[in-house]
């Protein structure tokens, strides 16, 4: 059984909140992404837990709206925290690879390691579904770290096969091949766009904010810097472009390879 609490945290990127999940079978339970430390949602969790034996508490990776609640949920049932490694105020008892089963009941949870949005991120296999923490969201497609790691990562899901998604953030998503596929197109056609931005006349990274992102609100123009910003990384390394990585902002100028 998979079940989610959402927790109390909504916002410009965490939408609703962030989904925690509670994976049980047979009588034990795990919890996968408790969130950041919120006394209420630590008691909702706590109390969902009243029936079964908690075995484990993981974060699928370190952001502060997913991991933080793991160590002092963990101290709370007297259970090891699991995770890729350690972060902001999160510190793993057993640290996962890719491939490292977690057992649950009856439930073999398979970790796998994706990174892209950050490098220590990590999905989740329960049979023909898919946890993907901020990998894959409902409803929203991802801020990233490193765009060609996460190409290769999207690639990797999607050869998992798996038919739904319970993501990290927003609704579960049950045609988990075509929603891949989807992100997997979203991304190729970003670079597209900046390609063709250039071409256009576009020669600095706030240049090509403005041509891709359009009008985004002041909120978020430092998010869709970032994005730009990580796309050009790898289409530099692509050899397509040409523009100084090292403290890149909206004025470092960006000129096609030639």
């Amino acid at each position: 059984m998979i079940a989610v609490l959402l927790a109390p945290n909504p916002g410009p990127y965490t939408g609703a909140g962030t989904n925690s999940y509670i994976i049980s079978s047979r009588g034990e339970a795990l919890v996968i992404d408790p969130g950041p430390v919120i006394p209420e949602h630590l008691a909702a969790i706590v109390a969902s837990l009243r029936d079964v034996t908690p075995v484990g508490v993981v974060a699928t990776h370190t952001h502060p709206d997913h991991a933080p609640l793991a160590n002092p949920l963990a101290t709370e049932l007297d259970v090891p925290v699991l995770g890729f490694g350690p972060g902001p105020e999160f510190v793993p008892d057993r640290r996962l690879r890719d491939g490292d089963v977690m057992q649950v009941g009856s439930l073999d949870v398979v970790a796998v390691h994706t990174p892209g949005h950050t490098e220590d991120h990590l999905c989740f296999r329960i049979g023909d579904r898919l946890l993907t923490g901020d990998h894959i969201m409902g409803g929203s497609t991802v801020v990233i770290d490193d765009a060609a790691a996460y190409m290769d990562s999207l690639y990797k899901v999607r050869d998992l096969h798996v038919s739904r998604i319970d993501p990290g953030h927003g609704p579960a998503i049950d045609d988990a091949g075509a929603v891949i596929d989807d992100y997997i197109e979203h991304r190729m056609m970003r670079e597209r766009q900046l390609i063709e931005a250039i071409e256009a006349g576009a020669g600095t990274v706030g240049d090509l904010v403005d041509a891709v992102y359009g009008s985004v609100p002041p909120a978020v123009r430092p998010a869709a810097v970032h994005q730009v910003i990580v796309q050009l990384v790898k289409v530099s390394g692509d050899g397509l472009v040409r523009f100084a990585t090292g403290g890149a902002d909206e004025r470092t100028i960006v000129e096609l390879v030639k």
